[in-house]
């Protein structure tokens, strides 16, 4: 059977009311765009929901009518595809516009109930209004980033509860049927449901993750458990001058946070990944990647290092972290390359503002400099990574800069840093009205992707260009597991077929 688009926005329109849909030309335009090197994928339309009954009645009519659909929060995962859908032709159900409420918040327990319209931003304007007792983890992106798309999207921060979707509990999802399911305690069929926001593991099998980074079902309502705020955050940062310095950074890590001694994750980035917060390439225009003394001189210009590592410790006052901070500069400090930089003096370099603002629990715009590093807006996110063993590292540091600079383009990389695993946010920046630089940059990213698979290693998150090409790579029985899965819930495939690959 064909699609009936006609059909299908009239008897939206008819259910939901005329301003649930949109067909304009700017509209469509504005829904394609990303920043990915295979261009823009113009929509068929767009709908919005109001409510979870909303969202059945565009999947039932989705299913009448043989329409893909491709549901998006707020549309701001950039660098990753924003709110484009797999393939032109799609329709955007965006649930962002309208079901964008707070629609708990239990400061006794410490939880948020939230709809996919629930920006960081919001929820931190909310948290300080009533008193700022509490915070929630935030992403170094867009503060108007939803927060139930990021956590499907296996998103994260920097704090304690850094795992966004590790630390969601309890969600509302509308299967591909139409059907409501409830994850986790919620599951239990009663109108009162005591703890479906604070047990992540009920009865039965866990099932909440079969919606992260798939297409099994929309997402209309989730728990997010939030964090309490401390009285006093002091930051600790360290610069290191060669870019195989790596190695020692690695190995000077992973003991704090074996032992956990450091609550947060280490944000460990290289000179450009800061530099290109603050403005423009000095070389932008040449079409190729930045040369040595260009890197140095912005180095020296903004107070960094090859290497920037930054990490924050909590507590009752300033005074009683002072001896935590006091370990951590003996550790870092005793070969002799580091140098040390504290809390105050930190807040007067943008880029180590954005990492304190990050273990603030507050949203901010700096790193979004990093896509006008090279003008033409592109900008890819590539994201494998590797234990935490310093020589591993080293090793993929300078595949990585070799591969960018036999493409043209700047090295740019942040290793998020845990116990055991550092996740790499390599960026790709490069001019998207520029056919030369968009082929570069897409054979850079597949360079790369091939690579690293070589080594054992896959990516976290993907950009929509590369899905195909990434679930390829996954192992036959995989791939067989998610279609089965694909069928038995969505058994006409009309929620965005071709995310992550599968279809």
């Amino acid at each position: 059977m064909t699609a009936n688009f006609d059909a299908f926005f009239k008897d939206i329109a008819s259910k939901l009311g005329a301003n649930a849909v949109n067909r304009a030309e700017e509209t469509l335009v504005r829904y394609g765009e990303n920043t990915m090197p295979g261009g823009d994928r113009r929509p068929a339309g767009v709908v919005y929901p109001k409510s979870t009954a909303d969202v059945q009645a565009i999947v039932r009519s989705a299913n009448a009518h043989r329409i893909p659909l491709y549901p998006v929060s707020t549309g701001n995962n950039i660098g990753l595809g924003s709110r484009s859908a797999s393939t032109a032709g799609q329709v955007i159900v965006d649930l962002g516009r309208d079901m964008n409420r707070i629609l708990e918040i239990n400061d006794r327990l410490a939880y948020a109930v939230v709809e996919p319209g629930v920006t960081y931003q919001a929820m931190h304007d909310e948290l300080v209004r009533r008193g700022n007792q509490l915070m929630v983890d935030v992403t170094s992106g867009p503060p108007q980033g939803g927060m139930i798309g990021n956590a499907l999207d296996k998103g994260a921060g920097y704090t304690p509860y850094f795992d966004h979707f590790g630390f969601a509990c309890g969600m509302e999802v509308v299967l591909g049927n139409g059907e409501v399911l409830r994850t986790g305690d919620g599951s239990l069929d009663h109108d009162t449901l005591v703890n479906w926001h604070t047990s992540k593991y009920s009865f039965g099998p866990i099932l909440d993750g079969l919606f992260t980074q798939s297409n099994y079902g929309i997402v209309t309502k989730m728990g997010i458990w939030l964090m309490p705020r401390p009285p006093a955050v002091q930051s600790f940062h360290f610069t290191f001058p060669d870019d195989d310095d790596l190695e020692e950074v690695i190995e000077l890590c992973r003991p704090l946070k074996l032992s956990n001694f450091v609550p947060t994750l280490f944000r460990v980035a290289n000179d450009l990944y800061l530099c290109a917060s603050e403005g423009e390439s000095p070389e932008a225009h040449t079409g190729k990647s930045l040369s040595r003394d260009a890197r140095v001189a912005l180095r020296n210009r903004f107070g960094l290092g090859a290497w920037n590592v930054s990490g924050a410790f909590y507590g009752p006052n300033e005074a009683a972290i002072a001896p935590m901070i006091q370990r951590v500069r003996d550790h870092f400090c005793k070969s002799g390359k580091a140098t040390y930089i504290d809390h105050n003096a930190a807040q007067a370099v943008p880029a180590f503002q954005v990492a304190i603002n990050a273990f603030s629990g507050k949203p901010s715009l700096g790193e979004l400099g990093l896509l006008k590093w090279r003008p033409g807006g592109g900008n890819i996110w590539f994201t494998p990574g590797t234990p935490m063993d310093g020589r591993i590292a080293n090793e993929f540091q300078k595949l990585g800069r070799r591969i960018f600079e036999d493409h043209g383009l700047d090295y740019t990389v942040m290793n998020v840093c845990g116990p055991r695993f550092a996740r790499g946010l390599h960026v790709i920046t490069f001019n998207r009205q520029d056919e030369d630089e968009c082929r570069r940059a897409d054979a850079c990213y597949r360079a790369m992707a091939a690579e690293v698979a070589k080594r054992g290693v896959f990516v976290g998150r993907a950009p929509l260009d590369y899905h195909d090409m990434h679930f390829a790579q996954t192992m036959p029985a995989f791939r067989q597991a998610c279609s089965d899965i694909k069928q038995a819930l969505d058994p006409n495939g009309v929620i965005a077929p071709g995310r992550y690959g599968i279809t």
